[in-house]
Protein backbone atom coordinates (compact mmCIF):
# COMPACT_ATOMS: atom_id res chain seq x y z
CA UNK A 1 0.00 0.00 0.00
CA UNK A 2 1.23 3.86 -0.53
CA UNK A 3 -0.78 6.79 0.33
CA UNK A 4 -0.71 9.98 -1.59
CA UNK A 5 -0.61 12.75 1.27
CA UNK A 6 -1.78 16.16 -0.18
CA UNK A 7 -1.81 19.57 1.43
CA UNK A 8 -3.15 22.77 0.00
CA UNK A 9 -3.19 25.91 1.69
CA UNK A 10 -5.88 28.39 0.46
CA UNK A 11 -6.05 31.68 -0.14
CA UNK A 12 -7.51 33.24 3.47
CA UNK A 13 -11.19 33.37 3.89
CA UNK A 14 -12.03 31.06 1.06
CA UNK A 15 -12.06 27.88 2.83
CA UNK A 16 -16.38 27.59 2.52
CA UNK A 17 -16.34 28.61 -1.12
CA UNK A 18 -13.84 25.78 -2.14
CA UNK A 19 -15.40 23.20 0.11
CA UNK A 20 -18.83 24.18 -1.59
CA UNK A 21 -17.07 23.76 -5.48
CA UNK A 22 -15.21 20.37 -4.34
CA UNK A 23 -18.51 19.06 -2.70
CA UNK A 24 -20.45 19.74 -6.12
CA UNK A 25 -17.83 19.01 -8.66
CA UNK A 26 -14.40 17.75 -7.25
CA UNK A 27 -15.71 14.66 -5.49
CA UNK A 28 -18.29 13.44 -7.56
CA UNK A 29 -15.41 12.74 -10.37
CA UNK A 30 -12.82 11.87 -7.98
CA UNK A 31 -14.31 9.42 -6.44
CA UNK A 32 -15.41 7.74 -9.84
CA UNK A 33 -11.90 7.40 -10.69
CA UNK A 34 -9.97 7.09 -7.06
CA UNK A 35 -12.69 5.60 -5.10
CA UNK A 36 -13.35 7.14 -1.08
CA UNK A 37 -10.61 8.93 0.36
CA UNK A 38 -8.24 7.25 2.77
CA UNK A 39 -8.76 10.64 4.81
CA UNK A 40 -10.40 14.51 3.83
CA UNK A 41 -9.80 16.56 6.43
CA UNK A 42 -9.62 20.67 7.17
CA UNK A 43 -7.41 22.08 9.97
CA UNK A 44 -9.10 23.47 13.08
CA UNK A 45 -6.50 24.95 14.61
CA UNK A 46 -2.86 25.98 13.50
CA UNK A 47 -3.66 27.50 9.81
CA UNK A 48 -7.37 27.21 9.03
CA UNK A 49 -6.81 28.03 5.27
CA UNK A 50 -5.42 24.38 5.22
CA UNK A 51 -6.74 21.01 3.94
CA UNK A 52 -5.36 17.93 3.61
CA UNK A 53 -6.53 14.72 1.52
CA UNK A 54 -4.81 11.35 1.76
CA UNK A 55 -5.35 8.74 -0.67
CA UNK A 56 -4.91 4.94 -0.54
CA UNK A 57 -3.39 2.90 -3.86
CA UNK A 58 -2.16 -0.79 -4.13
CA UNK A 59 1.22 0.51 -5.37
CA UNK A 60 2.38 3.02 -7.87
CA UNK A 61 1.11 1.55 -10.94
CA UNK A 62 -2.47 1.84 -9.07
CA UNK A 63 -1.76 4.76 -8.37
CA UNK A 64 -0.91 5.89 -11.89
CA UNK A 65 -3.62 3.99 -14.04
CA UNK A 66 -6.16 5.76 -11.92
CA UNK A 67 -5.22 9.38 -11.85
CA UNK A 68 -4.13 9.04 -15.29
CA UNK A 69 -8.04 8.49 -15.98
CA UNK A 70 -9.06 10.92 -14.05
CA UNK A 71 -6.70 13.24 -15.67
CA UNK A 72 -8.30 12.32 -18.87
CA UNK A 73 -11.80 12.88 -17.49
CA UNK A 74 -13.19 16.72 -18.95
CA UNK A 75 -14.80 16.35 -16.05
CA UNK A 76 -11.72 16.86 -13.74
CA UNK A 77 -10.26 19.71 -16.35
CA UNK A 78 -13.43 21.90 -15.77
CA UNK A 79 -13.63 21.66 -11.89
CA UNK A 80 -9.57 22.85 -12.02
CA UNK A 81 -10.10 25.54 -13.99
CA UNK A 82 -12.20 26.47 -11.18
CA UNK A 83 -10.78 25.33 -7.95
CA UNK A 84 -6.85 26.53 -9.09
CA UNK A 85 -8.09 29.94 -8.29
CA UNK A 86 -8.08 29.31 -4.48
CA UNK A 87 -4.98 27.30 -4.09
CA UNK A 88 -1.65 29.04 -2.43
CA UNK A 89 0.43 26.25 -1.64
CA UNK A 90 0.23 22.77 -2.80
CA UNK A 91 2.30 19.98 -1.10
CA UNK A 92 2.18 16.14 -2.16
CA UNK A 93 3.99 13.10 -0.68
CA UNK A 94 4.03 9.55 -1.15
CA UNK A 95 4.19 7.51 2.40
CA UNK A 96 3.85 3.79 2.96
CA UNK A 97 3.10 2.32 6.03
CA UNK A 98 5.73 0.68 8.56
CA UNK A 99 5.99 -2.90 8.97
CA UNK A 100 4.53 -2.75 11.99
CA UNK A 101 1.99 -0.20 10.88
CA UNK A 102 -1.96 -1.73 11.33
CA UNK A 103 -2.50 -0.40 7.44
CA UNK A 104 -1.32 -3.15 4.75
Amino acid sequence: MILDHRTYELHPGKLREFLALYEAEGLPVQSKHLGKPFAWLTTEVGNVNEIIHIWAYEDFADRQKRRAAMAADPAWGAYLAKASAYFKTMTNRIMVPAGFAPLK
